[in-house]
């Protein structure tokens, strides 16, 4: 178990705000800065097809200025490979992307893709940028990732974070066992475990106390919290419930 959990925090909602009127502000590279300096281990962002928050020159100034790992967020097209491969992020995680959803639904199917991710993976880390698979917290998943030489995957938690009422209790349970049960596989196979989706004060702690787990990706929510309090607060609290899990 590592004594340290990181903490990536997702600025996307940043730039929804800023989109919504088509101005300059809220800047998310500051927001970028500010989560940083109040203790976030990196960045993530998602450059989406539509461009509904992050945009390709967000991710050139993120590339260029900051001086924690930058996690690009990227469906598993030609597109968004040349992005990646141009600017070089310390990251790529490849998650599954559809125009009419509102937020990423589910985890990728890399055991149905192999033949579409292999290449990807392949020229991702050819090129020096550590590759994860946003999946669900499935043995089969898990697999399809042992067989793409991905070294990372990412645990979609959504599903136990909407199982939140106390008629939940035992189907949240069920999950949280489901994700356990996942992390200490990949693991157990070289793979380096992270966990993100829907993760709030909450309801982090459970998650964060897997041993295996050694990264949270956590964005909506403390950009929500940003709103009352600051971001640099909200992410000094988030690691406030974190670290005691460890």
């Amino acid at each position: 178990m590592s004594a340290y959990l990181r903490l990536g925090v997702n600025i996307d909602h940043v730039a929804t705000v800023r989109n919504a009127r088509g101005a300059g502000y809220p800047d998310p590279v500051r927001a970028a800065r500010l989560a940083a300096e109040a203790g976030a281990d990196g960045i993530t962002a998602h450059l989406r097809e539509d461009r509904r928050h992050i945009t390709d020159d967000d991710i050139a100034r993120l590339s260029e200025t900051l001086t924690i790992p930058l996690n690009l967020e990227m469906a598993a097209t030609e597109e968004m490979l040349g992005i990646a491969l141009r600017h070089r992020p310390h990251a790529a995680c490849i998650v599954p992307e559809k125009r009419e959803e509102r937020t990423t639904e589910g985890g990728l199917d890399a055991a149905g893709q192999r033949a579409t991710l292999a290449p990807m993976v392949a020229a991702l880390t050819q090129a020096g940028i550590r590759v994860s698979l946003f999946i669900e917290p499935d043995a089969r998943q898990i697999e399809a990732a042992m067989q793409l030489g991905a070294p990372v995957v990412e645990l979609h938690t959504g599903r136990y974070a909407e199982l939140g009422g106390p008629q939940d209790a035992e189907l949240r349970a069920d999950e949280l066992r489901r994700i356990a049960d996942a992390a200490a596989l990949a693991a157990r196979n070289g793979i380096e475990v992270h966990a993100g989706h829907g993760l709030t004060y909450d309801n982090v702690a459970p998650v964060a106390a897997i041993p295996q787990v050694v990264e949270l990706n956590i964005g909506h929510f403390l950009i929500g919290e940003a709103l009352f309090v600051g971001l640099p607060e909200a992410v000094r609290r988030m690691r406030g419930e974190m670290d005691p899990a460890r």
